[in-house]
């Protein structure tokens, strides 16, 4: 492909030398540099790539998209100086891959909690309904049943659209994925046309990145900002920023809640470990799901099907045979007659809610709750006391550990937990470094009726300590434990 179409929608400072050449390759990492291709180089949060300029052009690299220009430059090289390579990476990226994004129908989810489920479980719906389908999340990506590891929530500009150009190439309809407040704030989205976006909520996430609560709140909301006038935007009422996400969008605004009037409604009718049984949108329905939040995370998934254009009792059916993604409120039942429950929630707010919704249903029956829980290192510290006090407040005893440590310290993780807890809080709370002994203890102390949540890690299979991965499950833990396979 010509320099000259790939920047088609970039307004370049200056440029040197030719834009008439072909360009076989896009890449923002030097590393991944060979004959004819195009390096971008971006100023990241941890790497300027304007220093690896002279490796990309050792490998063979014949344009150079860039803030800054070098004092020397190569003759055979051409290079276009913008404003933000930021911005305008994704905007070449797309082109580079045939636009793939105006092919497809992609939906894009964000807010703190529920991305994962609510992208993941969309996925899974179109699939029933017969579709081939993309899927970018947190766990993993999925070209229609073709699973690709994720690293990041959203990848790079570059390794989006390569998947979903492949995603065009198998024949998908459809794509759902994850958007980050990294992803949007860093334009890694930037030029993708989305059909839909979804707002799940905002709670305290990130700030270690985005250092206040208004510049994550930003980042979230800049994503509906960019919404084309033919898309659609749904927001859950529910939540106090929900309609300031909207408030400048050329989208259509659809709402969705479980509390007050909205486009999309919803009411827990039974509520049992197994599931509950919901009203939604005046239609009864049996759902494989616990808890207020994911009575929320349905709705989303309900509402963003009907704007797909899918008859609502058929999404009904659809969404009585899901069933929950892999780590979040994932039960699982011990000879003894106990229940552990595996989640993801590595927040505050998460942790509220998980715990809320096994009290939902065990207030009716009786029995204790045990909670396990950490915070990762080098992560927002400020959440640690929170996610303290949070388990403290609706667990009947707490038994503090290690999650992802990565190089701090596992002890002071957990001492800045137990900073935001008084002496009678304190009474409650255990304080076992090593993960598998703490789940194992909760176990020794759980009698028949109770539960152990077993929170922070869910899907994840590994524990980082001193910067090394090593293999961990929270499930494989607790079936071994429980004597059980």
């Amino acid at each position: 492909m010509k320099l000259s179409e790939l920047l088609k929608n970039v307004k370049p400072i200056a440029v040197h030398g030719d834009i008439d050449i072909d360009i076989k390759g896009v890449n923002i990492d030097s590393r991944k540099i060979e004959n004819g291709h195009l390096f971008i180089a971006m100023k990241g949060t941890q790497v300027d790539g304007h220093k690896f300029i002279d490796k990309a052009i050792a490998l063979g690299a014949t344009a150079i998209l860039l803030e800054d220009m070098p004092e020397t430059l190569e003759d055979k090289v051409t290079y276009v100086q913008v404003k933000s390579t930021e911005e305008d990476a994704g905007k070449v990226a797309t082109l580079f891959y045939g636009d793939p994004s105006k092919k497809l129908k992609l939906v894009g989810v964000t807010g703190t909690n529920g991305k994962t489920t609510i992208a993941t479980l969309l996925y899974e719906m179109f699939r029933e309904f017969g579709y081939k389908v993309g899927l970018l999340s947190t766990v993993c990506n999925y070209i229609d049943d073709k699973a690709i590891p994720a690293d990041h929530t959203t990848p790079d500009p570059i390794e989006l659209n390569r998947l979903l150009g492949d995603m065009v190439a198998e024949g998908c309809e459809y794509a759902f994925m994850e958007c980050s407040s990294h992803a949007i704030h860093q334009r890694r989205i930037s030029g993708l046309d989305f059909t839909g976006a979804i707002f799940t909520n905002l709670t305290r996430d990130h700030l270690d990145y985005h250092k206040t609560f208004e510049n994550y709140r930003n980042a979230k909301k800049m994503f509906f900002d960019d919404l084309s006038k033919n898309a659609f935007a749904i927001t859950n009422a529910d939540d106090k920023n929900g309609m300031i996400m909207v408030q400048n969008t050329k989208a259509t605004i659809k709402t969705y809640s479980i509390k007050r009037m909205a486009d999309f409604r919803a009411k827990i009718l039974e509520c049992h470990f197994e599931g509950m049984y919901l009203e939604i949108d005046g239609k009864e329905v049996g759902v494989q799901f616990i808890g207020k939040f994911n009575v929320s995370n349905l709705l989303a998934v309900y509402g963003a099907a009907v704007m797909l254009g899918k008859k609502p009792e058929d999404i009904l059916v659809a969404l009585s045979t899901l069933k929950s993604v892999n780590g979040r409120l994932e039960p699982i039942q011990s000879p003894e007659g106990y229940t552990a429950i595996v989640d993801y929630a590595h927040t505050p707010d998460a942790l509220e809610n998980v715990l809320a919704a096994i009290h939902e249903v065990l207030d009716t029956k009786g029995g204790h709750i045990i909670t396990v829980c950490g915070a990762g290192g080098h992560r927002d510290k400020g959440k640690r006391p929170l996610m303290a006090q949070e388990a403290v407040k609706q667990s009947d005893t707490v038994i503090l550990t290690s999650d992802n440590p990565r190089d701090e310290d596992p002890q002071a993780i957990i001492n800045d937990m137990l900073a935001g807890l008084d002496t009678k809080q304190k009474k409650k709370v255990l304080n076992i470094v090593d993960r598998k002994e703490a789940i194992r203890t909760a176990a020794m102390m759980a009698k028949k009726g109770d539960v152990i949540l077993v929170a922070g890690k869910g899907h994840e299979n590994y524990q980082e300590i001193n910067g090394v991965k090593h293999h961990f499950d929270d499930h494989e833990v607790i079936r071994e434990i429980f004597g059980i396979k």
